[in-house]
Order: C-alpha cells, then structure tokens, then sequence
C-alpha cells in the first residue's frame, strides 16, 4: 500500500521549522555576534592616534609613548597623527568622522572639555560622538613669579592683591586654555581684583614675568621646570589638591585656607574612540592602556615630563570629562568670557 499522506498540521510545522533556519537573528543575538566577530579580529590594521597639539610637546611625547607601549601588546603599529589648531577642533573632527570600529583614537584632555564651554558651535558633540577609554595622566599647574621679585610667597600675592584692588596682572597661555581659565577660578575663588592677561604661549609668559611687565604666571608646572630649576622663577604655589612630589617645598594654593581652602585645578589628557565604537573594541584597548601605563618605562618617560600616569575605567574617564565641561562652563560665564 502507498504511504498515507503527511497530515496537514504535521507539514505545517516542517514549513516553519524550515523558514525559521532563515529568519534573521535576534537584535541581541545579533550584537552578540557582532561583538564576539569584533573581539576576535580586533585590532585588524594600524591604528591612528590623532593629536591635537604640533609634535614635540608634553601631549605628543604623551601619545607617542603609550602608543608605542600600545603597539607592542596590540600586534598592530600605532601611527601618532599631529593635527594642531583651533582648539582641538581639527582633530576632534577627524576622529569623529572616523570609522567607529576601535582603529582610531583621540587625545582627549582638559582642553577638549575648555573647547565644549567655550566655542558656540562644533562640528561634533564632545560628550555625544566621543567614548572615553581611559584617562592617561594628570599635571600640576602653578603659579609663578619672577626671582628676585615682589612675592617669595602665596601670602604676599594675596596681600598686595587685596591691598591693591585691579593692579594685579597675571600672565597665561592663550585665551581658552586650561591655564587661562584656572587663572580665572583662581582669581574668583581667591576674591582678588586683578586681570588674567592671555599671551601667545608660555615663553612670552617667562619673558613678561622676567622683564618685570607682568606680576605672576599660572602654567603648566612641566613647561617651568627649566625655569624653576635655573632660579629664574619662583614657584608660590601649584593649583592641584596636593603638594608637587618633585617640589615638594612649594604648598599646595588651598593650605593658604579662607576662601582657596577647597580650591584644586589641574590638567588631565586621555585617550577616546568615536562613541559607535564595538564594546569588545573599547575593552580590548581599556585593558592595553592600562597595562601600558604599568610599565615602569612608560611611567618614567611621562613622570620626566612632570606627568602622573593615572588610568581609569571608560566610565571613570566619561564622567571626569563631563565634569569638566561643566566646570569650565561656570568659569566661562563667572569670568565673563566671550564664547567663540
């Protein structure tokens, strides 16, 4: 006898075991395999570092030295891309535009935080278009004044700028950097009247300081080491919440009390990837960094440049970022700043 016919109900379930082997997957299951993909085919090319400072300088030094350390563990070159101007706003760009897949990253610092309050508009979203990784190190700023000159103390400035309302002047890098707006805070929290006078980067700063044009700088502490170490500034005081382990004779601006008693400024860089980056990516670079920054010639080439290697999660470095935009955002508005 011939087989009986499959029942009806029994060759619609075959259909649909069948169309089911070629539905699509899952949105979870699919990330899931995009992410598993990524992590193992990651990094798959030479990744670009792209800066936004000219070579030679704390912050190429800075990413030229991890990348390298990043190099070596990632299998894959590291290229340090030099795109200085307007703020970082050049690279900022670039790295945003780039393809989200982990093979291209930012030095993100406190001068991309300076440009997201300061500057009306961008042609990206700082805390949007960008994942922060990890941060890299933290620097000290100080506040100087020439040898041989008025102040040998934090005290003395504070006195004769309080005995002298708007004769103080103090001498910064250019308008919108972390030491122009640090100066600022300093001044407002200080409640001194004195002008904070921006120049065009910090050997006009030592010039006017030595010539006598100007009363005090606030800098980066790494740019005066040469300065300092000569005798030709004096250090009064460094502007993080803590004493200088290399000076450590100079105070810390807030042990003077009253109104700096809480009063911390310091300067940070990092390094970001654009936002759409693959989770497995961002990881796989997190984990190098900081293996990278456990390096003992890593640690010394950054501390040689007055830098604290500090790493961090990427949530860590996101918020220390978002917190200053913030931050700068007040002074801006306090110091009555025009935005650009």
């Amino acid at each position: 006898m011939p087989p009986s016919p499959c029942p009806p109900h029994r060759a619609t379930r075959r259909r649909l075991l069948a169309g089911a082997a070629v539905l699509p997957l899952a949105p979870s299951l699919l990330l899931s395999a995009v992410s598993a993909r990524a992590q193992a085919t990651f990094p798959a090319r030479p990744l670009r570092l792209v800066v936004p400072n000219a070579p030679g300088g704390a912050a190429d030094i800075t990413a030229r030295t991890v990348g390298q350390a990043l190099a070596a563990s990632l299998g894959q070159p590291v290229v340090v891309e030099n795109r200085p101007g307007a703020g970082g706003v050049v690279a900022g760009e670039a790295v945003a535009r780039a393809e989200p897949d982990g093979h291209t990253m930012l030095l993100v610092s406190s001068g991309t935080a300076v440009s997201a309050a300061l500057f009306k508009a961008l042609p990206f979203d700082t805390l949007r278009d960008f994942a922060p990784v990890s941060l890299l190190a933290t620097f000290n700023l100080a506040v100087v004044a020439a040898e041989g000159g008025r102040f040998r103390t934090l005290a003395e400035l504070l006195a004769w700028a309080r005995a002298n309302p708007g004769k103080l002047n103090i001498g910064t890098p250019q308008v919108g950097t972390t030491q122009h707006l640090a100066a600022e805070l300093f001044r407002l929290t200080a409640g001194i009247d004195g002008q904070v006078v921006p120049f065009n980067g910090t050997p006009p700063v030592v010039t006017a300081l030595r010539a006598g044009e100007i009363d005090v700088g606030i800098d980066i502490l790494g740019g005066l080491r040469g300065q300092i170490a000569s005798r030709a500034l004096r250090p009064l005081a460094v502007l993080g919440a803590q004493r200088e382990p290399t000076l450590p004779e100079v105070p810390a601006a807030r042990e003077s009390g009253g109104a700096l008693a809480q009063f911390a400024a310091s300067s940070w860089n990092g390094l970001a990837v654009p936002s759409r980056t693959p989770a497995a990516a961002v990881e796989r670079l997190h984990r190098d960094i900081q293996a990278a920054l456990a390096r003992p010639e890593v640690r010394g080439k950054l501390e040689e440049l007055g830098l604290h290697p500090q790493g961090s999660t990427p949530a860590q470095a996101a918020a220390h970022l978002q917190a200053d935009v913030r931050r700068w955002a007040e002074v801006i508005e306090r110091a009555r700043i025009p935005r650009q």
